[in-house]
């Protein structure tokens, strides 16, 4: 793929979503990370995403780690502004030019390949609508379409291609559909998320001790799985070989209504972590942490 597919300063300042519009509004709520797990499950069944992972990513020794670079992306591109979002995504850009090996069916793959790179910004927007209609603000048509809108131009920032993601929300839901039937697989890295849902390590918050995550572990892990499994497409989850069973679904749907009824009084702070996160995180962007990037990358992207 050609060098000019990244967008200039000037285009980048167009591309970028602004306070007030749908993505600012939506992308932040904090509810919206219990479902986290089905974004990186989405993200690795495509066969060149996993061999990606599984190749040149440590998600296997540090899932958090790959959480935390996914929010500095996701959040970079909807609240960083011009600069910082223009910035990420040249990072991401030459971080994935690197990425490239053979897939276990023998076939060679590359990281900037136009479906598998365009897909990955795709599963975001993706697992915020869904993540609201679970668990946070039932949205409008309208409000879902102009989020879309957002989300679509924010990924020319990173060098997703134009026209490689329809030009509707109506478009992108049969879209997404053929995906999931013609290309996603139950890959290795699949395997691994999987695993990792059922018995995550600590995340490494210097607060929380030993014990407290011992205690803490069982119904974190729970929630995690719970959500991330019922936010599948049930084809998916025939796959991938995961059971759903219908006290499953009244337990999410219990979840559901209870994080629904929160929104009225939900903290600002909690209804939109985007800033807030950036603020927290402006040392280990500014030296070059950024989305699935493997640790002798980061240096090398910054």
């Amino acid at each position: 793929m050609p060098e000019q597919v990244l967008p200039s300063e000037n285009e980048i300042r167009r591309l970028v979503p602004s306070p007030g519009s749908a993505a600012w509004e939506l992308a932040g709520d904090a509810r919206l990370l219990v479902g986290a797990g089905y974004a990186l499950l989405l993200q690795v069944s495509h066969p060149t995403v996993g061999a990606g992972v599984s190749e040149h990513s440590d998600f296997t020794a540090d899932p958090w780690g790959r959480l935390v670079r996914t929010l500095d992306y996701a959040y970079a591109m909807t609240y960083g502004g011009p600069r910082l979002a223009g910035e990420i995504g040249r990072r991401v850009w030459e971080m994935h030019k690197r990425i490239r090996g053979v897939k276990p069916d023998g076939t060679r793959y590359h990281a900037l390949e136009p479906e598998a790179y365009a897909w990955v910004h795709a599963t975001l927007v993706e697992a915020i609508v869904s993540g609201h209609r679970r668990f946070g603000r039932r949205l409008r048509p309208d409000e879902v379409e102009e989020l879309y809108a957002d989300w679509r131009r924010s990924g020319r920032v990173v060098g997703v291609p134009e026209g490689e993601l329809p030009e509707s929300w109506a478009g992108f839901r049969e879209y997404f559909d053929r995906m999931v039937r013609e290309r996603l697989e139950r890959t290795a890295a699949v395997q691994d998320v999987l695993a990792t849902l059922t018995a995550p390590s600590a995340p490494p918050l210097p607060l929380l001790s030993e014990s407290a995550w011992r205690m803490a572990r069982l119904p974190a892990a729970h929630v995690s799985a719970l959500a991330t499994i019922g936010l599948l497409p049930p084809l998916l989850r025939e796959r991938f070989g995961v059971g759903w069973s219908r006290g499953q679904e009244r337990e999410l749907r219990a979840l559901s209504a209870l994080s629904r009824a929160a929104t009225p009084v939900l903290p600002p702070q909690l209804r939109n972590t985007g800033p807030g996160y950036l603020r927290l995180r402006r040392k280990a962007l500014a030296r070059g942490d950024v989305a699935s990037a493997p640790p002798d990358s980061l240096a090398s992207a910054a």
